[in-house]
């Protein structure tokens, strides 16, 4: 129990320190943060203070990047980009160049900062300043009209005779980005590089809600693999999905927003220009008008006025007064528009087809709403008005169309700015729920996951080993995945503790099983007077002879360490069989009978049965299948000659093959109501002069190369 309360203890004390070095992290990056933003948004104002062709806007955003990672680099990009926008509004667009930077950065630095890299990273970032700023800039500002590379545009447009505006462009924004970004990285690697590589490494490691994990066990943990999709992934495609969803719904409803307040300014500013046409035209000389033309008192004079009112607004695309009849619209007046002249007075032009609903009303005199239309003349908005001769009918209708071209323009840019808000916003959301994913979810599951892979189960002390590798890496999330932890911690402390114990339990199983067969092997010999310890020393040889075969490599597909354990074990059963011979028979104290030699050889096939009968009660039979081998073969010889079934070679069970061995030079070495012991050395010649006859040559050729051994089992056990 005080054990168990040390160790909650020492868990407690761990997990508080981890917090407290958690937190002083955290402060330390907070400060790095701050730091970071002061130097973008100082030397972005000192470049256009000193009006170099540089930003220098990003510097510090790379710098946290190398030093802290993604996630500090993108929040310090952005909210550079937000207090720039208080002196200009359009740097909030371009910070999603700076948050792509922070992610190139981090990326490139994530491993350490080598000389190759930073090569690389200069052309990247540039890439990104330059490349995508030029798309943003083009559909933001045009070419040529915003920037400090604007005079750099034209002049590349001018001078080096690139017509296409836009590629002048994007050229003019790599160059002046590339040498920006070439002192951004230097002087952000210098900094990384005066500063110790212990404060990258401790500002690295903020976010563990458990033991941060070596660069070993995140490479392990990387590498294992899922079924079909990481959870990692689901999170970067449901984010992906839920935002993408969200963006393209709200630009869609900003855009009509737009698009409506657009047509609302142009429809107000058409009904003003023909109200106050409406007042110079004299709707009682219309046929006046279409009849003679010019040559119509007061007909230049209105058609001077219109066409001064035309030049003077650039919305303004068309300005005409038509008669409308059935046959279609009577020319009055057509001003020329550009490359397009206007029609003679008289001149009757087909009704349009985006007008044929509203005909009839045209024809009738009645009042239309302003409409959009977008045909053969372009995109217009097209504001009609009514011209009342003095007896109250409506002689001619005065058309202004305006240009939408505004509309077109502004969308381009309304777009270029909710893509780039929008993927500045995206990057951070995902890097954010990612951050919050990996250190609260992912890493602690891989990490119980690695740990749990790893278990050991050979030993006790491999399985506690195991457990405080689990309990080590004191993952304190504080939520479900927490709580998953302890129970499986719990639950596996538990299941080692009833595992050991189990592991205790049979072995001691093991030993009372082992001391039973022993003892009923001693009842049976003890009917026998003269065997003395044969059971324990010919189990012994058995064993010795079977060590020495492992170690000169013969046998390989059958002996192993289970193998010679069973043989040990069974060893002693090899005569079970003799309970069935008769006692007269067993002790007699001269040779046998040849009748009696037969009763006496069934003692191996009784034996047999025996063992069979116990095998056929049990799931596991164990080394009770070599116990019946070796209780019925223990006397068949190499040649044949044996009983009871006259086996040769090695169709006789290795087993019972060495058993031969050791069953007879006990026989010949221990003393018998019927005979005295040989002395060892006869004993062995005996063994070796029967290799090939009587034994297997190889277990001969074994149980003299340990002749030592054996002499010493021998002498251990020898009755005093």
């Amino acid at each position: 129990m005080r054990d168990f309360f040390s160790c909650g203890v020492g868990q407690m004390s761990e997990a508080s320190n981890r917090h407290s070095v958690a937190k002083n992290v955290i402060i330390k990056l907070l400060i790095l943060c701050a730091a970071g933003i002061g130097i973008n948004v100082f030397l972005s104002w000192l470049m256009n203070k000193l009006g170099l062709p540089l930003y220098l806007d990003s510097v510090g955003t790379v710098i946290v990047a190398f030093l802290g990672g993604a996630l500090p680099g993108i929040a310090v990009g952005l909210i550079t980009n937000f207090i720039k926008s208080i002196n200009d509004y359009n740097s909030v667009f371009y910070g999603t160049l700076n948050v792509m930077i922070a992610v190139c950065a981090a990326s490139f630095s994530r491993h350490g900062l080598k000389k190759r890299d930073i090569i690389i990273l200069i052309p990247i970032l540039a890439l990104i300043g330059g490349g995508l700023g030029s798309i943003l800039t083009w559909y933001l500002f045009g070419f040529g009209n915003e920037g400090v590379t604007a005079s750099l545009a034209r002049k590349v447009h001018d001078s080096w005779h690139i017509s296409n505006r836009f590629v002048a462009q994007f050229i003019a924004d790599f160059i002046i980005d590339f040498m920006d970004k070439a002192v951004t990285v230097g002087v952000a690697a210098l900094v990384v590089i005066l500063l110790p590589k212990s404060f990258s490494a401790q500002l690295r490691k903020y976010g563990w809600r458990q033991r941060p994990l070596t660069k070993q066990e995140m490479k392990d943990v990387t590498k294992m693999k899922v079924r079909k999709f990481s959870l990692r992934g689901k999170i970067i495609l449901l984010l992906t999905v839920a935002i993408s969803i969200i963006a393209i719904a709200a630009v869609t409803v900003g855009y009509m927003v737009f698009r409506s307040s657009v047509v609302d300014d142009h429809t107000k500013f058409g009904r003003a220009i023909t109200e106050n046409l409406a007042c110079y035209i004299n709707a009682n000389k219309i046929d006046t008008y279409i009849e003679l033309g010019e040559e119509a008192e007061g007909y230049k004079e209105t058609e001077q006025y219109l066409s001064r009112m035309k030049n003077s607004y650039t919305e303004i695309r068309y300005i005409y007064v038509y008669q409308i009849k059935e046959d279609g619209c009577h020319v009055v007046f057509d001003l020329d528009s550009g490359d397009v002249p206007g029609a003679e007075p008289g001149t009757v032009i087909p009704f349009d087809e985006s007008f044929m609903d509203v005909t009839d009303d045209l024809i009738a005199g009645q009042r239309i709403e302003p409409r959009v239309t977008n045909d053969t003349y372009g995109w217009l908005l097209t504001v009609y008005k009514p011209l009342y001769a003095g007896n109250g009918a409506c002689a001619a209708y005065l058309g202004v169309d305006i240009a939408m071209d505004k509309l077109v323009s502004g969308f381009y840019q309304y777009l270029a700015q909710q893509i780039s808000l929008f993927l500045g916003f995206f990057i951070l959301v995902i890097a954010v729920a990612l951050w919050l994913a990996d250190y609260g979810i992912i890493y602690p599951l891989n990490a119980m996951a690695h740990a749990a892979s790893g278990f050991a189960f050979n030993s006790t002390q491999e399985r506690n080993e195991s457990v405080q590798r689990l309990k080590n890496l004191g993952i304190t999330t504080g939520d479900e995945i927490e709580h998953l932890y302890d129970a499986y911690t719990q639950t596996t402390s538990d299941t080692m503790k009833f595992l050991n114990d189990s592991r205790k339990k049979g072995k001691q199983i093991d030993k009372l099983q082992t001391g039973l067969i022993l003892v009923l092997a001693d009842m049976v010999e003890s009917r026998d007077k003269n065997t003395g310890y044969h059971i324990k020393k010919t189990a012994s040889y058995t064993e010795l002879i079977l060590k020495q075969l492992q170690f000169k490599g013969e046998f390989k597909d059958i002996i192993t360490k289970k193998y010679i354990s069973d043989v040990a074990k069974a060893a002693p059963l090899h005569d079970i069989g003799k309970i069935s011979v008769p006692d007269a028979i067993l002790n007699k104290p001269g040779r046998l009978e040849p009748e009696e030699f037969e009763i006496m050889k069934n003692h191996t096939t009784a034996g047999y049965d025996i063992i069979n009968r116990a095998i056929s009660t049990v799931s596991e039979s164990g080394y009770l299948e070599e116990a019946k081998d070796l209780a019925q073969s223990h006397h068949e010889k190499y040649d044949g000659s044996g009983y009871p079934q006259g086996l040769k070679g090695e169709e006789i069970p290795l087993s019972a093959r060495v058993m031969a061995v050791a069953d007879v030079f006990d026989a010949l070495v221990s003393k018998r109501s019927y005979k005295e012991p040989m002395t060892y050395d006869e004993a062995f010649e005996f063994i070796q002069n029967g290799a090939g006859k009587h034994f297997d040559p190889k277990c001969v050729e074994a149980f003299v190369e340990r002749r030592t051994e054996v002499e010493e089992i021998a002498e251990s056990f020898k009755e005093t």
